[in-house]
This record gives C-alpha cells, sequence and structure tokens, in this order.
C-alpha cells in the first residue's frame, strides 16, 4: 500500500511466488482481515471468501521470494524506535524496546500529572483493569495516565504509554507505517498484548490487572508453551489455562518438569518474567527458505541441488553483506528439511535438522549444504529403499558474533603493492572477504616459489661449482624439518607479499626467502637447486637483497609468531606453522643393541 498508494483502504493480500492455488498469503491488510481472509489461506481460496480482494506478488528472485523489500521496511521501524531506548529486533516486523531510562527521565522532569496538554494519541491507550463502556473513554484514560496517588509502577507505565504514543505517530509520519505495541513491566506481558487491539493500537497492562489477564489466558498463548511442554501441561497435568496452572505449587511443578522449569512455569502463572530486552538491532541469524507443496515437491537430489544452491547463493550475499556493513560473521550453517516417504507407515518420523561450521563463499556454502541435506536423508530414510519427496528446504547461518576492534583479515597485513591477483584464484576462501581491501587482494605472485641463500653465504660460497649442493644440503639437515614444501596455494608462502627489507643483525634464527621473477621460474635447473627456504647463521643475518627487478625478499622471525593468532587461520596453514615452531623430533641414529658405554669416549692412555 505504501507503494502503491491506490490500495489503500482496500482489501489486499500479498502471495508467494509460487502460484498453486493462486499462491500462499504472506501478508493481508486489515481490511481483508474484516472478510475473514488468513495468511494461512491460499489465493484462490482468499478470493472466495473476499471477492473484491486485491493479490499482490511479492517481488521475486531466483524463482523465490525476495523479502529484502520487507528487511529493509523494518530496519526503517527499528531505526526510529531505538531513540528512546535499548531495541531487540526479535523479527522483520516486531521489536523489543526497553523504556525504563527514558521513563524515569520523563517522571523525573515532566511528570504526567503536572502536564497541562497529555499527547492525545496517548488518550487513546487501551489500560487493561480500566472499564471500557464509559461513555468518554478518553478522559478516562487521561486521568489514570495523570493521578498523581498512583504507585511508582504505574506512574512510570504511564510516561511509557506518553512515550509510545509519540514514537508510533512519528513512525507513521516518517514511514507511512501504523504499528500496534503493548507496554509492561517485562517482555513477557508486553507480548501478550501487543496484539489484543490492532491495528494502530496499544495496551498497557497495570500490575493489579496481571492476574485477571492471565487467568483465563489459554496455556498455548504463553511464549515456549505453544509446542511439547504445552501439550505435556494439558495432557498430564489437565493444565489449559494460565489460571489452572496457579493451583500447583513450585514443588510440584519441580517434581514433574525439573528444578529450573518447574520454578520458570510458576513464576509465568504470576506474570513474573526477569528476561532482558537484548540491546540488538540486527537479526541473531540469516535464514532463506522455500516451500514446494503438493505437485512441486522434490523427489530427486538433483531437483534438491538446484534449489539449495540458489538459497544458499541468496544466504552467501546476506551473511557477506553482514559483514560488510556491520561487521559481523556467522559461525554455523544450519539445513532444514521437511519430508514424507512414499511408505505412509513411518511417516511420523521427522527429517532431522543438520549443521556444520560456516565456510564463508557461495560455492563452499552450496558444497556444505548438500551434503548436510544427503545426512539428513540418510537418516531419515533409515536402512528403507523407498521413495522420498522434499516439501520444505531452507538454510540458515546463526551464532553471529561482532568482529572484535581493532582485527581484521591476515591478508591486510601481508598485501604488496606489486603483487594483486583475483580473490577467485585463491583456495583459502573459508576466511571471509576483508571490505577493507577493495576489490583487490595483494597477494605473493602465482608462480612457483624459489628460495635462495643470503648475500654473505653466496659471498662466502665464492664462484664455488658446488654452491648448488652445499645449498641441498642445508635444506635436509635445517629446513625439511621444519618447513613443508611449497606448492600451490595452500602453502601460507603464497600469500606473503614481495617488499624490500632492511639489512639488520640478529641473533635469533630468522627466516629468508626471495621469489624470482617469472624469468628465473623458465629454468628448471636453478629452481630445482633453491626450491626450499634457507636458515641463516645465528649469529648473523643479511637480507637476501637482489639487483634484479624480477626478484625480492620477505622475511620473518619464527619466534616472533604469536601461537593465538595461529589458531584462527586454515587447518592446512596451521599445519605449516606448527611445523615451524615445533619441528618433530629426530630418531635417533643409534641401532638397537648399543649399550650405555657407547655414549662416554674410550679414557686416554698414559704414555
Amino acid at each position: 500500500q505504501r507503494r502503491n498508494p491506490e490500495l489503500r483502504g482496500q482489501p489486499t493480500a500479498v502471495v508467494q511466488y509460487n502460484d498453486w492455488k493462486g499462491g500462499g498469503l504472506i501478508a493481508v491488510s486489515y481490511e481483508a482481515r474484516k472478510f475473514g481472509v488468513k495468511r494461512s489461506m491460499r489465493g484462490d481460496e482468499a478470493k472466495m471468501v473476499c471477492p473484491s480482494i486485491n493479490l499482490v506478488q511479492v517481488p521475486v528472485a531466483r524463482d523465490k521470494a525476495d523479502l529484502n523489500v520487507y528487511r529493509s521496511a523494518g530496519s526503517e521501524v527499528v531505526t526510529i524506535l531505538s531513540t528512546k531506548g535499548k531495541c531487540e529486533r526479535a523479527s522483520i516486523d516486531e521489536v523489543y524496546l526497553d523504556l525504563t531510562d527514558a521513563a524515569k527521565e520523563m517522571l523525573l522532569e515532566s511528570p504526567p500529572e503536572l502536564l497541562e496538554l497529555i499527547f492525545e494519541e496517548a488518550t487513546k491507550s487501551n489500560i487493561l483493569g480500566l472499564p471500557s463502556d464509559v461513555s468518554n473513554r478518553e478522559d478516562s484514560v487521561r486521568a489514570w495516565l495523570c493521578r498523581a496517588d498512583a504507585d511508582y509502577q504505574d506512574k512510570l507505565l504511564s510516561c511509557g504509554a506518553i512515550i509510545v504514543a509519540q514514537l508510533r505517530v512519528k513512525v507513521l509520519e516518517e514511514t507511512q507505517f501504523t504499528c500496534s505495541a503493548g507496554i509492561a513491566h517485562n517482555k513477557m506481558l508486553a507480548k501478550l498484548v501487543s496484539g489484543m487491539h490492532k491495528p494502530a493500537q496499544q495496551t498497557v497492562v497495570p500490575s493489579s490487572a496481571v492476574q485477571d489477564f492471565l487467568v483465563s489466558l489459554p496455556i498455548k498463548k504463553m511464549k515456549q508453551l505453544g509446542g511439547k511442554l504445552g501439550s505435556s501441561l494439558q495432557d498430564d497435568l489437565g493444565v489449559n489455562t494460565v489460571g489452572d496452572l496457579l493451583s500447583f505449587t513450585e514443588d510440584k511443578l519441580q517434581e514433574y518438569y525439573g528444578v529450573n522449569t518447574g520454578t520458570w512455569l510458576w513464576k509465568i502463572a504470576r506474570g513474573i518474567s526477569g528476561e532482558e530486552v537484548e540491546d540488538r538491532l540486527l537479526p541473531k541469524s540469516h535464514g532463506c527458505g522455500k516451500t514446494f507443496p503438493g505437485p512441486k515437491a522434490l523427489k530427486n537430489n538433483a531437483s534438491v541441488k538446484t534449489w539449495l544452491d540458489r538459497l544458499c547463493e541468496e544466504l552467501s550475499e546476506r551473511i557477506q553483506s553482514d559483514l560488510n556493513q556491520n561487521k559481523r560473521i556467522a559461525q554455523t550453517l544450519t539445513l532444514y528439511a521437511r519430508a514424507c516417504k512414499k511408505n505412509k507407515s513411518d511417516s511420523i518420523k521427522k527429517f532431522p535438522s543438520k549443521s556444520c561450521p560456516l565456510r564463508y563463499g557461495t560455492v563452499k556454502i552450496q558444497e556444505d549444504a548438500m551434503k548436510l541435506f544427503e545426512s539428513g536423508l540418510h537418516d531419515f530414510l533409515g536402512s528403507q529403499n523407498t521413495k522420498w519427496s522434499i516439501t520444505s528446504l531452507s538454510v540458515s547461518a546463526s551464532k553471529i558474533f561482532d568482529i572484535p576492534i581493532g582485527t581484521s583479515s591476515i591478508l591486510r597485513y601481508i598485501k604488496g603493492p606489486n603483487s594483486t591477483v583475483s580473490p577467485a584464484n585463491l583456495d583459502c576462501s573459508s576466511l571471509p572477504e576483508d571490505p577493507s581491501l577493495g576489490n583487490k587482494l595483494y597477494i605473493a605472485p602465482n608462480h612457483e616459489e624459489h628460495c635462495e641463500p643470503s648475500l654473505s653465504e653466496k659471498e662466502d660460497y665464492g664462484n664455488n661449482s658446488n654452491l648448488a649442493k652445499q645449498c641441498q644440503i642445508k635444506e635436509e639437515k635445517k629446513v625439511s624439518k621444519k618447513l613443508t614444501e611449497v606448492k600451490g596455494t595452500c602453502s601460507i608462502l603464497k600469500f606473503l607479499s614481495q617488499s624490500p627489507v632492511l639489512s639488520e643483525k640478529r641473533k635469533i634464527d630468522s627466516l629468508i626467502c626471495s621469489h624470482p621473477g617469472p624469468e628465473s621460474s623458465s629454468e628448471p635447473n636453478k629452481a630445482e637447486e633453491h626450491k626450499a627456504a634457507q636458515y641463516v647463521d645465528r649469529n648473523k643475518f643479511n637480507t637476501a637483497g637482489s639487483n634484479s627487478a624480477s626478484s625480492s625478499t620477505w622475511m620473518f622471525n619464527v619466534e616472533d609468531i604469536d601461537p593465538a593468532v595461529v589458531e584462527e587461520l586454515p587447518p592446512e596453514i596451521q599445519r605449516e606453522i606448527h611445523g615451524w615452531i615445533r619441528p618433530p623430533k629426530q630418531s635417533s641414529s643409534k641401532t638397537r643393541g648399543s649399550t650405555i658405554s657407547s655414549y662416554f669416549q674410550p679414557a686416554k692412555r698414559s704414555g
């Protein structure tokens, strides 16, 4: 309706892309709800209930609904609400707001009882326990908000009601969206009453009205009681309303459901909840899904892979955008599905959800998601060799954390001005891209790495024709146990930039390696002679500077490597670095059967 004002005031619904039976309804206007149209319906059914309904198709991307326009719209509302307190975004169109500090400030500076004029929208509030059939309802609400003899808690609620009314008007003016709200002393109660009076209204829950409100509330309406726990309360204890739960003592509930759950049930029956509003404007997870009802069901691995690839592509874009914009990284990939078997005898069994560590990169996410599906399908079918079909498929990225301030990708610290490569050429995409690097990653050239002795060693060797042989001996003795051979892009050496290094003297082991240019790499014999890194003498260090423009050097000290940083690198690089830091023990050269006497020098005979 905001995008097309001609639909305002008319019965309207948004339908999914799937056109089966008119498409599933995902959003229904209040004008359509008056005719009995519900979100559980499909387009054809909605037209039967309300012939004049306008069915608008949701935006489409990758052959499925694209909800980005709705996510953006929700963000507009959250941005306004968050100006007044700690804000927790619960979904696209739902948010919790902690107004405690704002209400206390208002009560201190301009208490409602001293205001000459109460904000008009606040006088339209629905206050539980206040008679609603009075002739002049707004005057009654105004009187309740401005009571001088009210207790402190109710005065805070009055301030909260005024603040929320102001926020709702501001949202309407700036976004053209209406809001409904529940105002209470905890999240649980606020959530329960937020939908009591719609559209565009707010409901206040005074402490004195909590018991009467909850006593007749169906137990399944309570948060976290809509599933198995709620069913257990109904079947095992005969609890159908929250009032029924009040007849059980805390000890009795603990006996049935354990100490923690029993205590929690006892408290919520009395309107007590200590759950805090989390300061979170961003979603806790990202998810992409698609349903395949009726004849649209997926019946083979190929069709499942096609749709998983599309879902994973969208998921990859969203988590990469979250990383770029909000500096947050997701850690877990989860696959969900609904399936059925041709053999109905075991139709109760659900398709198990499967999770694994999330690797950034579209292709990697697609590969992992397919493996998760195959694992879940194996568990779902068991030993049965029967036909199956998938009616719902979704993937999600969860366990999202902020990247600590001051940290960034390792690539940022080893880039060089003369070495660029496309990210597509890297085989280390399990690490997310660092947006601060722009569109290029600076790394070592793509040609094979070749290492040479330092200048000082070359001088010592002079023009000796045995240089290659001596170099090879040093490699075998000092390097082979500490540095694995560099091949392709799996080695960390690939990521080290070409940059000139200043000469200096050090009394610790340092690693020197130079990267010859294309001219050097074309000589196979020379490449074979200098294939590994050279360790310099403990008491002297000289950089392997080169007079040739096609060669440059890098260096670092093995002892300077921080083990804590190493643990964050890809496994193949971790193994390589651990080889430098903790070289494997060399086997004893002594043969079996040696006696202790072989470890002592023979005594010199006096002449």
